[in-house]
């Protein structure tokens, strides 16, 4: 397997409000994404635990190489030289003509604008460092700055996106707009008539102006029922959904905006700022991080979000985990939920964590039964099964550079999977005999890939924890390992039986499917 191309990296920062926020903005010489952070959320004793993150530019510099090329400004820099690195760090610094602070007359911010200059920054990096492509890594409202590009000013010019495009990966990104949890959409509608500091680009009018292309948007409007989320597959320039990777927030109570009355209008499930439902591209790669939208404890100066961002970069080994074959109980007063979370061996955070407690469960639903509109498609707290009766568990990236220097030979993760059941009676829930939080499964498979970044099919281990005789540290994967079931290049499927304590619940047919492929 050939080694990943490094491609430069662009940074598009969010949201800053009004003329004072973006005059804040512009005085940081990185827009924000040079922020590190000294806390972790639980350390020992459960207690807040020191925990140095570098930021994510700078660890990109120590774990891949990257540069941050300035010259009294990285303009400057592009200006005066012929030819720079690939493996470099660029800062798309979209809001300085908005600021007060260079002259008199700042410029009103408009999406479209940002967009476009974007354009112009990667043409000339493609242009200078001779590499096809730019990644697109965005915070926020950048996500959006980024999709309009992407699904707008690119195809209205007649060009393919994928063409200059590698990778979009977006931290707490509002894809379905910024939505309120509570005054019945009238929040909602009074920001998106009087468009204070700019919020109205949140709203669904502005959002399908600035993403619909010209040749298919409708001069009324959006049409009843339009998701700002989609990136649709049926268009000219159609950009590639699984090229795409959305880290979304869970924690809403260490965003500390407005002293928590952003937090209080978007309620529990949102990372404070984007609810939940808002925070991802269906059919793109997601992760779910008990992060918060920024501050401290935020997605973007945050190591989970980090190593998701690197593994997704620079990765070659994509694993998805699925649940197959299963058969839940019919009972019609009882409802499923999965519980997941994903821990790579080395690294002090979990991954991607869905859980009741933070707002996110996968609900789980009998394969017999037909798939939702929305078919395979997951959403933040409805897994809908598709046409084969799967219920996507978790798609992760491992990276075979980054493997254990042990004498396992291989890159180790660990997937939690708990299985709820809640039971209702009336329509409202029975606590009668219930045990809270308690999983009527619960066990974790431990998964090892082979590391040799030479060969396209992997050998592999997998594992219950159940299992294992000591502790998984002193597990060794030889007595575990797993065939591959599917005969086709460059693909690895094997289906892992559930421990017979889990057959009650799910049926003896089920299966855990893990399927492995190359990744660049």
């Amino acid at each position: 397997m050939s080694t990943p191309q490094k491609l430069p990296l662009v940074y598009v920062r969010g949201f800053a409000g009004d003329t004072a926020g973006i005059n804040k903005a512009v005085m940081d010489p990185f827009y924000g994404f040079n922020e590190g952070s000294t806390h972790i959320r639980i350390g020992p004793d459960n207690e807040p635990d020191f925990y140095q993150f570098e930021s994510p530019l700078l660890r990109l510099h120590l774990d891949e190489g990257y540069q941050i090329l300035v010259d009294g400004s990285q303009a400057i820099y592009l200006n005066s030289h012929a030819t720079i690195p690939p493996e470099s760090i660029w800062i798309h610094r979209f809001y300085d003509v908005s600021a007060s602070t260079w002259s008199g007359r700042p410029k009103e911010f408009r999406m479209e604008t940002a967009a476009e200059d974007l354009l112009t920054l990667i043409d000339t990096i493609r242009e200078k460092s001779g590499a096809p492509r730019v990644h697109l890594v965005a915070h926020s409202m950048g996500g959006l700055v980024c999709r309009c590009l992407i699904q707008k000013v690119l195809p209205d010019l007649g060009r393919d996106p994928a063409e200059c495009v590698g990778k979009l990966f977006t931290y707490g990104t509002p894809h379905g707009g910024i939505t309120f949890d509570f005054g019945f959409g009238m929040l909602e509608r009074l920001r998106d008539t009087i468009g204070i500091n700019g919020a109205q680009i949140f709203g669904p009018e502005r959002m399908y102006e600035y993403l619909m292309p010209e040749s298919v948007a409708d001069p009324d409007g959006p049409p009843e029922g339009w998701d700002p989320r989609e990136m649709p597959l049926d268009r000219p320039f159609a950009f590639p959904r699984d090229r795409v990777f959305c880290l979304i927030g869970t924690n809403p109570a260490d965003y500390d905006v407005a002293h928590g009355l952003s937090a209080a209008a978007v309620g529990p499930r949102s990372d404070g700022l984007v609810q939940i439902d808002n925070a991802y591209v269906p059919g793109a790669h997601q992760a779910y991080v008990h992060r918060s939208h920024s501050g401290r404890y935020g997605v973007v100066n945050s190591e989970e979000g980090y190593q998701n961002l690197r593994r997704f970069l620079f990765g070659d080994r994509e694993v998805k985990a699925a649940l197959v074959g299963h058969r839940l109980p019919q009972r019609k007063d009882t409802a499923w939920q999965a519980e997941v979370a994903l821990s790579v061996r080395g690294l002090q955070i979990v991954m991607h964590e869905r859980t009741s407690a933070q707002w996110c469960p996968i609900q789980l639903r009998d394969r017999t039964r037909s798939p939702t509109p929305e078919g395979p498609t997951e959403t933040a707290t409805d897994t809908a099964t598709d046409t084969a009766g799967a219920v996507p568990l978790v798609d992760t990236f491992l990276c075979s550079g980054l493997a254990h220097p042990g004498d396992t030979g291989t890159m180790r993760y660990a997937l939690h999977l708990r299985i709820l059941s809640l039971r209702e009676r009336d329509g409202l829930l029975n606590f009668g005999d219930h045990l809270e939080q308690t999983a009527d499964f619960d066990d974790i498979l431990v998964v090892d890939v082979g590391a040799d970044g030479a060969t396209s099919v992997p050998a592999l281990s997998a594992v219950w924890n159940s299992a294992i005789a000591g502790s998984i540290r002193d597990h060794r994967p030889g007595s575990h390992a797993r065939g591959d079931e599917n005969p086709g290049p460059d693909i690895w499927v094997n289906h892992i039986e559930l421990p017979d304590t889990a057959a009650p619940i799910v049926g003896a047919d089920a299966r855990l499917r893990l399927t492995v492929t190359p990744w660049q």
